[in-house]
């Protein structure tokens, strides 16, 4: 009985095991904050992106088409024409405000650059300018 009992207490062995847990708990962990990562980056740009369009088309020499292209163009320089697909816009209020908002849909990244279309929506905002005194 005396043999099996040092068996229990003898942690050789154990060392690989451990590595091997602790391992992939490290690396699920740093991709996950990688990804997280990534999903923030393309959220700021889009968001950008539309804040600009908006400012751009509501300019007042500019239409909201005006908005709208320049909102693709840099989405499209920056991340891919995927995610420029679905970029609105239109006159409204904001604050009180006449505005010109942009609306942009694009995927959310949830493994790599795959995820759910149209998962995240960001809109821009930007008051419009007129020549009216």
């Amino acid at each position: 009985m005396l043999p099996l009992r040092r068996m229990h207490r003898d942690d050789s062995g154990s060392a690989p095991a451990e590595f091997v847990m602790v391992g992939a708990l490290l690396t699920v962990l740093t991709l996950s904050v990688m990804q997280l990562g990534l999903a923030l980056h393309i959220r700021n740009t889009v968001l950008d992106a539309a804040s600009e369009g908006a400012r751009f088309g509501a300019l007042a020499d500019n239409r909201l088409g005006d908005g709208v292209q320049r909102t693709r163009d840099l989405i499209t320089s920056a991340l891919g024409a995927g995610y420029a697909a679905d970029v609105t816009a239109s006159y409204g209020t904001y604050l009180g405000h006449p505005s010109a908002v942009v609306i942009v849909r694009t995927p959310l990244p949830l493994i790599g650059l795959v995820g759910i279309d149209g998962g995240l929506e960001v809109s821009g905002h930007a008051s419009v300018e007129t020549l009216d005194r």
